[in-house]
């Protein structure tokens, strides 16, 4: 028998997604996100969920594109700072000591130090009640080059992504590997 907690937003991990957008005066802001994931495989389409409040909410809605920058573990710090402070009050890419760089396809900036950048255009606006979801069309995916495996993929232990629980509130890193998808539980299939 399972412990009943209530409806609450325990799905455990979430991402750690740092979103981008530029101001309407042009300036680039990003700001933490846990609400968020891939939603479509084609076209390819992720989902992100954030409070109408937020100064990033106002420039996706202005600018129809937004980033998602994937911090490292190591950048826990950084990715933290970024889902406190508010554009609206300062440079945040700058009080963090991190370097906007502008997407190539879209018009929002990502993060130069987290190891993979995807560029979304906006597709779709969904509004939820608290929280708006965007979904945006993955238009690219960046990765620092010596995070590529040999079969072309993102190396996960290479991005070493950070993950939050929403009950504890805490940051962690992803862990080894248990199987292969797609695989492991071939076994278990009908003969």
């Amino acid at each position: 028998m399972k412990t009943s907690l209530g409806a609450k937003t325990l799905a455990l991990p979430t991402p750690v997604w740092c979103v981008g957008a530029y101001d309407k005066d042009g300036r680039p802001n990003a700001m933490t996100i846990a609400w968020g994931g891939i939603c479509c495989s084609k076209p390819p389409m992720l989902a992100v969920a954030l409070r109408a409040a937020t100064h990033t909410h106002g420039c996706i809605v202005a600018r129809g594109a937004f980033t998602v920058s994937v911090p490292s573990a190591r950048h826990a710090a950084e990715a933290d700072f970024l889902g406190l402070a508010s554009g609206r009050d300062m440079d945040k890419f700058a009080a963090a000591g991190l370097t906007p760089v502008r997407a190539e396809f879209v018009d929002a900036p990502y993060v130069a130090e987290f190891p993979l950048a995807i560029e979304c255009r906006l597709a779709h606006t969904v509004e939820l009640g608290l929280h708006t979801q965007f979904i945006g069309e993955i238009v690219d995916v960046k990765i620092d080059p010596a995070l590529v495996d040999e079969a072309g993929h993102p190396s996960l232990p290479g991005v070493d992504p950070l993950v939050f629980a929403p009950g504890s509130r805490g940051y962690f890193r992803v862990g080894g590997p248990v199987g292969d998808a797609f695989s492991c539980g071939r076994a278990l299939l009908p003969k």
